[in-house]
C-alpha cells in the first residue's frame, strides 16, 4: 500500500458499492409448459400433502428431475426445510445429480433463512460431488457463505475448487473472497489473497480496494485504513460508499474522534464535503448516538454555505428528542421556522412525543395552528395519544380517539383546541393501534375489541399487527373460538396470517392439550411455510406426561416428524423425562437414541434425564456409558446435587468401574461451587492417589490447578494433612518451570519456582 498523501482534488461521489448476492426467482412463464407441470406437481406434493419418500406419485416423477426443474421448484418454495428437504430429496435420485446453479439456487435459500450448518454442508458436498462451476458461480456461492460470516469455509471452499480443477477463479471470484473476508475484520487472510491475486495477473479495481478498506477500519488500523482510502483515490475510484465506510467505521468502534480528525484532513486539503455527505454523515451520527457529533457537523454544514433541509433537521430534532435534550430540540425547532421552513408533521410529532405534560402539548400545537390541514391534525392527535399512554393515561387517549370518531370535544383530555378545527378530523388505522395496543397492555380485551369493531363502522382500514394482537391476546386469554372467528374474518378481508398469527392459536391448542387440533393446525401452517414454535410443542409435551398420557406425547412427536417438522431436544427430552416417571425406561432410551437419528445432538439436559433414569432403575453400567459418550463428545456435566453425584461415584468404584479425570474434575468443581471444600478436598486426594492427574496438555489441567489453590487458601483445609503436587505447567520464553503446590502450605499460597 502507498503511505498516506495529501489529497489534491475535490472528490466525487457518485456510485456505491453494492451488489446483490442474490439471483431472481425463476419466471414460470418461460419455461416450456412440461416443466411448469412438472414443477407444479413437485410443489404440490412437498406443500400440500406430508412428505413421504414412498410417495407413488413423487416415485413417477422422480425420472421427470433436471437441473431446471429442481433450480425452479426450490426457488418457489416459501420455507427454507421444506426446500432443503427436497433438495435432499433430489440428490438421492438415481440418475439425477445436482449441477452448480441447483447448489446455488439452495445455498442462496439458507443464506436468507440465516442457516449457517446446512450451508456449511452444501458447500462441502459441492466439492465432494467434484461439480464444475464458473468463476462468476464460484463468486456467487462465496458471497452466499460470506453473508453469514462463514469465512473459513468460503477460503477451504475457494481453495479446494481451485486445487482440483473444478473452476479457474478470475478477479470477480477473488473480489468476492475478499468481500467474505472483510466481515471477519482478518487483515492476515485479507492481505495473503491480494498478494495471491496480485502475484496471479489479475489487477485490482474499485471492488477489490473496498472490501480491504472494510476490514482495515473494522480492525482499528487508521493508518492502513487511510493508505487503502489513498490508493482508491488516486486510481479515482472514490465513492461516497468508501468514503462512508472509512468515517462510519470508525464511529461504531467508538472511535469518533478519528472519524471527525479525517473530515478535517480531508478539508485541510482541499477536499470539500458536499450536501450530501453531509447529511448522510449527520444522518450516521444520530444513528450511532453521537448528537453531539451530529450537532458539531450540522454547524459545520450551515457554515459550508448549506442551508439544511426539513429532513435533516427532523433526523437532529428527533435524535435530541431521543436523548431527552428537549431544550436543544425546541432550539432547533424555532431556528428552523426562522429560516423560513415550514416544520412537517413529522419533525411536530417528534417533539409532540416527547412532550412531559399536556400544558406543552397545547402550547406548541398553538405554534402550527394556522397551517394545519386535516391530514396533519389527524397524524398530531396520534402523537398526542401516544403521550397520553407513555404517561399511563390510557383512558385518556381511549376519550380522545372517541372524540375524533364522533367529532366532539372531550373536556378532560386537556387538548380541546385540536377540535375547533373547522373539517372533521377523521382518525386512521395508527390512531386506533396506538389505543388499541395499550388497551391490550392493560388487559382490557373486551374494549379493545369494540374499538377494532368500531373501525369497520367508519371504514378505516384494519391491519395485520392488530389482527395479530388481537388472536394473542384471545389465545392467551383462552378464548380459542373467538381467536379461530377473528382469524376467518382477517383470511376473508384478504390478509395473509403469518407465523405469528398462527403460533399463537397453536400455543393456546397445546395449552388446552388439544393434540388433535394443533396437528390440525400445523398441517396448515406448513402449507403457508410457517414453523410451530418449540416453546409451544414442549408444553403440550410436558402437560400430557404431567397428566400421565404419555403415549399420547410421543405419538404426538411422532406425527410432528411425518408432517416434516423435526422436534428438537427440548420437546425429547420432555417426552423421555415423562416415559422414566411411568418406568418405561426402555421406550425412554429407545427415544433417547432416535434423537440422534433426527439429526440432532442429544444436549446436557438429555442426557442427564436419562443417565438419573437408568441409575433409578440401577441400570449403572449402562448410566455409565451414557456418561463416558456425553464426555467423548465434549459436554461438561452438571452435578445440581454433588452429594447425590458423589453416592453414584461410589457405587461407580464398588461395581469395578474406573472413573476417569472428567468425572473428578466434574466433582471437584461441584462442591466447590456448593462451597463444601472438605469433600472438594476429599477427592483431590482420592484423584492423585489413583494417578489420574492431568498432564499440562490436558484442558481440565487449568480447571485441577484453579482448585487447589482455593482449597490451599481455605482455612478449612488447612486443617487436614499436607497434599503435595508437582506440576509442570509451560512458562515463558519457551522453557517449562515448576509450580510447587503445597496444600495447605506452609504459606497457604502458591509458592512460584522462578526461572
Amino acid at each position: 500500500m502507498k503511505p498516506y498523501t495529501h489529497f489534491t482534488k475535490t472528490l466525487s461521489f457518485s456510485s456505491k458499492f453494492q451488489r446483490s448476492i442474490f439471483t431472481k426467482s425463476q419466471n414460470d412463464s418461460t419455461l416450456p409448459s412440461d416443466i411448469v407441470n412438472v414443477t407444479d406437481e413437485f410443489i404440490s406434493i412437498f406443500t400440500i400433502r406430508p412428505f413421504s419418500p414412498n410417495n407413488p406419485e413423487l416415485i413417477n416423477l422422480a425420472p421427470k428431475l433436471t437441473n431446471k426443474v429442481v433450480e425452479t421448484v426450490l426457488n418457489n418454495f416459501k420455507s427454507w426445510r421444506v426446500a432443503h428437504a427436497f433438495f435432499i430429496w433430489a440428490s438421492n435420485q438415481s440418475g439425477y445429480k445436482h449441477n452448480i446453479y441447483t447448489y446455488n439456487a439452495m445455498a442462496s435459500i439458507l443464506s436468507r433463512a440465516r442457516q449457517n450448518a446446512p450451508l456449511k454442508v452444501l458447500a462441502q458436498d459441492v466439492v465432494n460431488s467434484r461439480c464444475f462451476m464458473s468463476p462468476g458461480a464460484l463468486g456467487f456461492l462465496i458471497r452466499c457463505l460470506g453473508s453469514l460470516g462463514l469465512v473459513e469455509e468460503a477460503n477451504m471452499l475457494f481453495d479446494q475448487v481451485k486445487m482440483m480443477g473444478l473452476c479457474v477463479p478470475n478477479s470477480y471470484s477473488y473480489n468476492c473472497l475478499l468481500e467474505a473476508i472483510s466481515k471477519s475484520g482478518s487483515t492476515d487472510l485479507v492481505e495473503m489473497r491480494l498478494k495471491e491475486m496480485h502475484d496471479h495477473g489479475w489487477g485490482y479495481d474499485k471492488y477489490t480496494l473496498t472490501p480491504v478498506l472494510q476490514v482495515y477500519c473494522n480492525s482499528g488500523e487508521f493508518e492502513k485504513a487511510l493508505s487503502t482510502f489513498n490508493e482508491i483515490y488516486n486510481q479515482g475510484w472514490v465513492d461516497e460508499h468508501v468514503f462512508y465506510i472509512l468515517v462510519m467505521s470508525f464511529t461504531k468502534w467508538g472511535e469518533v474522534e478519528k472519524a471527525c480528525e479525517l473530515i478535517e484532513r480531508m478539508e485541510d486539503c482541499n477536499v470539500r464535503l458536499n450536501e450530501k455527505t453531509f447529511c448522510m454523515l449527520i444522518h450516521g451520527f444520530v444513528k450511532e448516538s453521537r448528537i453531539d457529533k451530529a450537532l458539531q457537523l450540522f454547524d459545520k454544514m450551515k457554515k459550508s454555505g448549506f442551508a439544511p433541509d426539513v429532513s435533516i433537521y427532523d433526523v437532529m430534532i428527533g435524535g435530541l428528542c431521543k436523548t431527552r435534550e428537549r431544550e436543544k430540540a425546541l432550539q432547533l425547532y424555532l431556528e428552523m421556522k426562522e429560516s423560513g421552513k415550514k416544520p412537517d408533521v413529522g419533525v411536530l410529532s417528534k417533539l409532540l412525543s416527547s412532550c412531559c405534560d399536556e400544558g406543552e402539548l397545547t402550547h406548541l400545537l398553538k405554534e402550527s395552528w394556522d397551517e394545519m390541514d386535516a391530514q396533519t391534525v389527524t397524524v398530531l392527535c396520534n402523537s398526542v395519544m401516544s403521550v397520553l399512554v407513555n404517561n399511563g393515561s390510557v383512558d385518556k387517549a381511549y376519550n380522545l380517539l372517541q372524540a375524533m370518531i364522533r367529532g366532539e370535544t372531550i373536556p378532560n383530555v386537556g387538548v380541546e383546541m385540536l377540535f375547533n378545527f373547522k373539517g372533521k378530523v377523521f382518525p386512521n388505522t395508527s390512531s386506533f393501534s396506538i389505543v388499541i395496543d395499550n388497551l391490550l397492555q392493560d388487559g382490557k380485551l373486551d374494549l379493545a375489541l369494540s374499538l377494532f369493531r368500531d373501525m369497520i363502522q367508519i371504514g378505516c382500514k384494519q391491519n395485520v399487527l392488530l389482527y395479530n394482537n388481537l388472536i394473542y391476546s384471545l389465545c392467551n386469554s383462552n378464548r380459542l373460538e373467538e381467536s379461530y372467528e377473528l382469524l376467518k374474518e382477517m383470511e376473508q378481508s384478504g390478509f395473509e396470517p403469518t407465523h405469528f398469527t398462527h403460533n399463537s392459536i397453536f400455543g393456546c391448542l397445546c395449552m388446552r392439550q388439544d393434540v388433535l387440533g394443533a396437528l390440525n393446525l400445523v398441517r396448515k401452517m406448513r402449507a403457508h411455510g410457517h414453523e410451530p414454535w418449540t416453546k409451544h410443542s414442549t408444553l403440550l409435551i410436558k402437560s400430557l406426561c404431567k397428566n400421565g398420557k404419555v403415549v399420547d406425547a410421543c405419538k404426538f412427536l411422532s406425527d410432528m416428524v411425518q408432517e416434516g417438522f423435526l422436534p428438537d431436544t427440548i420437546s425429547y427430552s420432555a417426552a423421555m423425562n415423562g416415559l422414566l416417571n411411568n418406568q418405561e425406561v426402555d421406550l425412554a432410551l429407545e427415544l433417547f437414541h432416535n434423537i440422534c437419528a433426527s439429526g440432532y445432538c442429544p444436549d446436557v439436559v438429555a442426557y442427564n434425564i436419562m443417565i438419573k433414569g437408568l441409575c433409578k432403575a440401577q441400570r449403572i453400567a449402562e448410566s455409565e456409558q451414557l456418561l463416558n459418550e456425553m464426555i467423548m463428545k465434549g459436554l461438561i456435566p452438571s452435578c445440581g446435587r454433588p452429594k447425590a453425584a458423589l453416592v453414584h461415584f461410589r457405587t461407580m468404584k464398588q461395581e469395578g468401574m474406573k472413573p476417569d479425570i472428567f468425572v473428578y474434575v466434574a466433582l471437584l468443581s461441584a462442591f466447590l461451587s456448593d462451597l463444601n471444600p472438605l469433600l472438594a478436598f476429599e477427592i483431590l486426594k482420592e484423584m492423585v492417589d489413583e494417578g489420574n492427574f492431568p498432564d499440562p496438555v490436558d484442558k481440565n489441567y487449568v480447571v485441577v490447578r484453579d482448585v487447589i489453590s482455593k482449597l490451599s487458601e481455605d482455612t478449612q483445609t488447612a486443617l487436614h494433612e499436607t497434599l503435595s503436587v508437582w506440576i509442570d505447567v509451560p512458562g515463558f520464553k519457551k522453557h517449562i518451570f515448576s509450580v510447587w503446590i503445597d496444600v495447605p502450605g506452609l504459606k497457604k499460597h502458591i509458592l512460584l519456582v522462578s526461572e
